[in-house]
């Protein structure tokens, strides 16, 4: 079957949508085999180009215009293929924000994005959590879904031109679900009869999508009252019926999630593993996690040992599966061998397999798509001007190279914004506050989990709105709860456990930072704060040394933290926080608050915003080096930030290197 396959590729451009009012082939006979190659991009968010807004420089690395000669190399390489997305596609950078909030798109326009989609030819993608993030009101315009909802208008917008479907989200208003909760699909490939002959025959393809039950937390001012939800195992049982009645003969479930093979509840973030388990789906596309799987090169993968996991041929629980990586730096395949028999297609799953292909080959990066820089070039040209705007000046460079080591110059001009704003609205709002001490939370979005590149790095001297979107990511609103000291401290033990637990004895070499653990669930605390985290000691127990303004922190003692929905929500599951001790929840995002923080000031200065020793590491003395991973020759910043701890220890030849840091100091 192999050899027919590639003997014929070279003419054959995939399968095909049958015509309107054409009549489809009938259906093969018994015996009859094909391959059937879905191809799956997850997590574009937006980035649509190979550029870096924050830095202004192309990345070829990243964007789907790279992914799309990926897209295309597949399709010639094989007969019938069929593309996908999982979601976290219209958010996530400068060019989203611009059409979401700064020139937002017109009712008749269609997002970049989908442009860029659309000429690639889709056949289906699903929603995932940040969709959500922009609000249901734009959601339902650029998705050109008509939503159901109050405060929602009952507008037809552009949306993409493939099927969004999403099996698990629904209106509070009717129950009904939000988007179509499942497609039929129906498509024309080529197969090979059982005495040799080729031939054309109808498949049907039942899609399912499911995002993540979270959403209602981590965009709870969105969605709260609006949206329901059910967990993706219910959904898909409540479902599957329907889509096999419908006449599918291959089911693919699409999750926004990744895998976790922990009990299963309808609260579990990443229910991939149990979602395979459900009887009736074929094929699994994965998103979410910002991973690759299977990975059969990197032994160390936790899915490596996963239980009920092939990480070589990229199978969970006996069923096909994939996830793409993200921001289009790879393309995810499932290549289904298919066999009709008892009168519909079947998987044949012994002989097939999953891979995940890389934009970065070993001769390079893939080129780019020219036809997708021309559809957005005005929406490109436009984002690139507005995050020049110029906003004020800077006498230090802000980074996050070592936010693990103790610098947290990023962090504290983030948290003196944040403080000042909500310290003026209760002056002014909320009296009864008023003698409540402010601290400010924040994390490093950018420390390291997408390579060398992947660090906030804004260089002493003029600031424009790109630098601003470097410190701070995300389009989250500004929201305050009010917690006790005990609350602050276990806070501030959650964000300890990014450490790794270090033993003092041990002679070998220990990593400092835990890979595994989000760099931005890593908050720090400030606002005449100060603390010390031991990392020798097991988590939970870490936080010695608590004080404010210089005097222990007591357990019953008041405070207002100002952070963002995605954490007071219940975001990174941090103890005490689920919504129901906000005390502000302001109309303006924690970038707009930053940006505006640095144009009144005009001048930032590091004696006045750069405090990168309100935590530190509990002194201790070990018999063996200490490391962590950082972007090469960057130690300069370090001492700058006065860091006399660190040392590079080794330049790894890929742009990142391998420091020490002595926690004896």
């Amino acid at each position: 079957m192999k050899r027919w396959l590639l003997a014929t590729a070279a003419f054959l451009a995939g399968c095909t949508a049958p015509e309107h009012g054409a009549k489809a082939p009938a259906p093969p006979a018994s015996g009859t085999q094909a391959q059937l190659v879905l191809l799956e991009t997850t997590d574009i968010h937006s980035n649509v180009m190979s550029y870096d807004y924050y830095k202004l420089a192309e990345d070829k690395a990243i964007g789907l215009e790279r992914a799309a000669t990926l897209v295309h190399a597949a399709r010639k390489e094989f007969v019938n293929t069929m593309l996908f997305d999982a979601g976290d596609t219209i958010q996530g950078t400068v060019l989203a924000d611009y059409q979401a909030q700064v020139k937002p798109v017109a009712c008749n326009q269609e997002l970049a994005v989908y442009k860029a989609m659309d000429t690639l030819g889709y056949d289906a993608g699903t929603i995932g959590n940040h969709e959500f993030n922009y609000g249901l009101p734009f959601l339902s315009q650029v998705t050109g879904t008509a939503l159901d909802l109050n405060g929602v208008p009952a507008e037809h917008c552009k949306g993409p031109n493939f099927p969004l479907v999403l099996s698990n989200v629904f209106s509070a208003k009717d129950g009904k679900p939000l988007f179509a909760p499942w497609k039929v699909l129906t498509r024309t490939i080529r197969a090979r009869t059982a005495d040799g002959r080729t031939v054309e025959a109808p498949v049907r393809i039942g899609v399912l999508g499911f995002a993540p039950t979270w959403i209602l937390d981590w965009d709870k001012r969105n969605l709260d009252g609006k949206v329901t939800v059910m967990g993706p195992v219910e959904a898909a049982q409540k479902y599957l019926p329907e889509v096999r009645a419908a006449g599918a003969d291959i089911v693919v479930a699409i999750c926004h999630c990744g895998l976790n093979p922990a009990p299963y509840s309808d609260k579990l973030e990443n229910a991939g593993w149990h979602l395979a388990g459900v009887a009736g789906i074929d094929v699994l596309l994965l998103g979410h996690s910002h991973d690759i799987f299977p990975n059969p090169a990197n032994p160390k993968s936790h899915y490596a040992n996963m239980p009920e996991v092939d990480n070589a041929r990229g199978f969970v629980r006996g069923v096909p599966a994939v996830m793409g990586n993200y921001f289009g730096k790879s393309l995810g395949l499932v290549e289904l061998a298919l066999v009709f028999r008892d009168g519909r297609w079947q998987v044949d799953r012994a002989a097939s397999r999953s891979e995940v292909r890389s934009v970065k080959g070993a001769d390079g990066f893939a080129d780019a798509d020219e036809r997708i820089a021309g559809l957005v070039k005005d929406e490109h040209a436009g984002a690139i001007e507005y995050v020049k705007t110029p906003i004020g000046r800077s006498d230090y460079d802000i980074s996050t190279y070592f936010v693990a080591a103790g610098d947290t110059s990023a962090l504290s001009l983030v948290n003196a914004a944040q403080r000042d704003y909500a310290q003026k609205y209760i002056k002014q709002n909320l009296p009864q506050y008023a003698s409540t001490p402010v601290l400010g939370a924040a994390s490093p979005f950018k420390a390291g989990f997408g390579g060398p590149n992947d660090y906030t790095d804004v260089p002493a001297g003029p600031l424009a709105i790109n630098n601003a979107a470097d410190l701070y990511l995300y389009p989250n609103v500004l929201t305050a709860v009010k917690v006790n000291g005990a609350g602050v401290k276990a806070w501030l033990e959650t964000s300890a456990r990014w450490f790794n637990r270090i033993d003092p004895a041990k002679r070998e070499t220990q990593e400092l930072v835990n890979t595994k653990f989000p760099t931005y669930n890593f908050d720090v605390l400030q606002g005449d704060l100060s603390y010390a985290i031991d990392v020798t000691r097991p988590a939970g127990q870490r936080i010695a040394d608590l004080k404010y303004r210089g005097k222990p922190v007591r357990d019953d003692e008041d405070f207002i933290v100002v952070t963002n929905n995605y954490r007071a929500g219940g975001g990174g599951r941090f103890p005490g926080l689920d919504g129901n001790n906000i005390v502000l929840s302001a109309p303006d995002t924690n970038r707009e608050v930053l940006i505006n923080f640095i144009r009144e000031h005009g001048e930032i200065l590091r004696k006045e915003f750069s405090n990168p020793h309100n935590w530190r590491f509990a002194k201790t003395r070990t018999s063996g080096p200490i490391v962590f991973t950082s972007a090469a020759n960057k130690l300069d910043l370090a001492r700058k930030a006065g860091l006399v701890n660190v040392a590079q220890v080794r330049d790894n030849g890929d742009g990142t290197a391998v420091y020490s840091v002595d926690l004896s100091h």
